[in-house]
């Protein structure tokens, strides 16, 4: 689907995404899988787990320390037996290469996407 297919949102359905930045502190890849990797993300007033699909992408050592975006208020899941309570936020190219977003600046954790 091309960009110009995709239909438009309200802007009140983009306010409903609790969208903020997380430092991960611990990357462990999940045994049931190869690849997919537990995040401990912490958001500076809680600390959360996202389970993502990026170990063919990023070691787990690149990942420990990384301040990405993350989707705080999507419907929790459980995925290879691991419940992910957020997502962090990626972008994929044509060529199947893959990045976590990621502030262009330092910026304390929890801040929000707006």
């Amino acid at each position: 689907m091309t960009i110009t297919e995709m239909s438009e949102i309200m802007f009140s359905d983009f306010a409903k995404l609790d969208l903020r930045i997380g430092k991960i502190l611990e990357a462990i890849p999940v045994p049931e899988s190869k690849k997919l990797v537990k995040l401990v993300v912490d958001f500076g007033t809680e600390k959360r787990q996202a389970v993502a699909g990026i170990l063919k992408y990023y070691t787990p050592e690149e990942l420990v320390g990384k301040k990405c975006v993350f989707l705080l208020n999507l419907q929790r899941r459980m995925l290879a037996g691991v419940e992910s309570q957020c997502m962090v936020l990626a972008a994929e190219d044509e060529a199947g290469n893959v990045s976590v977003l990621q502030p262009e600046k330092d910026i304390s954790e929890g801040s929000k996407i707006q």
